[in-house]
């Protein structure tokens, strides 16, 4: 092939080779993608049936675990296919799908900002609640949580791909990403890059500052609080969000905010490999296990179960 000739597929060098290390490796990935699955499905599927569930809190929960199912869909199907039939190439608009869905889970950023500001409602105005986060409210932001990822990742994919490639179209992950992708392109890319960064500012700091704030003021007001029972709610509820914050944010600023100089194909893939399929196993997990009222849906939801299979 030609010197920046344009081309219909790459080549996904993947996550794991063959050696029984990565044999048992492979298969812990789909077991936590499995997990990760029934979890955020399972999730979803309390939040729509148990009435106490319908509240914006746990709608945003919702949307989260549908991001999350995205992320995991997106990524390790086509890795296990891969890995296991040895067929590792992926098409051009695979490659675009790829990056574009992935990319529109970034929209979990804004989706954790909107979740920070119903707690801040919720711990810091409780009475005003049902007027500064009603459903009207609840449903632009999360709307506007998903439409903002589509835009990004529908950027980031038609950018990408229209770079000009080199001979070697072997992707170094196992999955297509722009920023691996544009370590390929045999053209300047300094000003998507440029462009690129600053998307990923705005997608990451900005509603990581609005975190931030909501928290803040929420820690001021727990401290304030004379009841120790309300104090330890609020303070189980928001650590959980914080966790998952914490786990999203660190990922992402890793893989798309650190300078050119300083990235590791190894480090990117082991990073990507813990946002993408293992913090979505995470997030219901640690919502379920420090949250009563979730605890109790899927208690309520096992026991119609059983008096079903008893019928």
């Amino acid at each position: 092939m030609e010197h920046g000739n344009t081309t219909s597929e790459f080549i996904l060098l993947g996550l794991f080779d063959h050696t029984t290390a990565h044999q048992i490796l492979f298969g812990v990935v789909i077991i936590v993608m499995l997990i990760s699955l029934i979890s955020n499905a399972l999730m979803v599927l309390l939040i729509y049936k148990d009435q106490w569930l319908h509240t914006p809190m746990y709608f945003l929960l919702s949307q989260l675990s549908l991001m999350d199912m995205m992320l995991v869909c997106t990524t390790v199907p086509k890795m296990a296919a891969a890995y296991l039939t040895g067929k590792k190439s992926i098409s051009l608009a695979g490659c675009g799908l790829q990056i574009f869905f992935l990319t529109v889970g970034g929209g979990e950023c804004f989706l954790l900002a909107a979740m920070s500001y119903d707690r801040y409602v919720a711990v810091c105005h409780p009475l005003r609640y049902a007027t500064l986060m009603n459903w009207q409210l609840c449903l632009r932001m999360t709307l506007g949580s998903w439409l903002l990822g589509a835009a990004d990742g529908l950027m980031q994919a038609t950018a990408t791909l229209n770079f000009p490639f080199c001979n070697r179209l072997e992707i170094d992950h196992f999955f297509c990403e722009a920023p691996t992708l544009v370590r390929l392109a045999c053209t300047d890319t300094n000003a998507f890059e440029y462009v690129m960064y600053i998307c990923c500012v705005l997608m990451l700091l900005i509603p990581l500052l609005l975190i931030l704030t909501s928290y803040s003021l929420i820690l001021a007001a727990v401290l304030h609080m004379r009841s120790t029972e309300a104090r330890k709610k609020a303070f189980a509820t928001c650590s959980s969000h914080l966790a998952v914050v914490g786990l999203i944010y660190g990922a992402a600023i890793f893989v798309y905010m650190r300078p050119k100089s300083y990235r590791s194909a190894n480090h990117d893939k082991v990073v990507s490999a813990f946002y993408a399929i293992f913090t979505p196993m995470l997030n219901p997990v640690i919502y379920s296990l420090r949250n009563n009222e979730v605890k109790g849906a899927l208690r309520k939801c096992m026991r119609q179960c059983t008096a079903l299979t008893q019928h």
